[in-house]
């Protein structure tokens, strides 16, 4: 079992012990992940206009073909398998990130969206996913009734 501080027989760590402490992989390995092959989920925005639903997930350095996108009724699943740096035979001396098999599930509205028009592209680092709406979905604007 790790141990995140070493106590110097008062209540709080010595600053030498506290700074040894921040600086060592064991608490950052700790701490930041779960496993020594932990992978962080991409960060995902979600954005809704009146035509569509938008859906940005940050995945810097990887590769179109490297991502799946997929609808099955009204879950919308991106999910990847690439290669893990694990696989690598460099040695790290600090790991921070790490970009490994992920899925991430969605659940869009039900009979609010055109499932059959989704579009997805990746550009700089982003997978960008736009989801249209169905017309009946979208807010309609102020119409103005003569009186008669």
């Amino acid at each position: 079992m790790k141990t995140i501080m070493r106590a110097n027989g008062n209540l709080f760590p010595s600053i030498p012990a506290l700074l040894e402490n921040f600086f060592s992989n064991e608490l950052t390995d700790s701490v930041l992940a779960t496993g020594q092959n932990a992978a962080t989920l991409p960060a995902v925005n979600i954005i809704e206009t009146n035509d569509d639903y938008r859906i940005e997930m940050a995945a810097p350095g990887m590769k179109r073909d490297d991502f799946r996108v997929e609808l099955d009724n009204n879950q919308l699943t991106i999910s990847s398998v690439t290669e893990n740096a694990s696989d690598s035979k460099d040695q790290y001396l600090r790991r921070e990130y790490n970009y490994g098999a992920f899925q991430r599930s969605f659940t869009l509205p039900e009979n609010e969206v055109e499932g059959e028009q989704i579009a997805a592209r990746y550009e700089d680092g982003i997978l960008h996913i736009v989801v249209p709406k169905k017309e009946e979905a979208k807010i309609k604007p102020v119409r103005q009734i003569a009186v008669a």
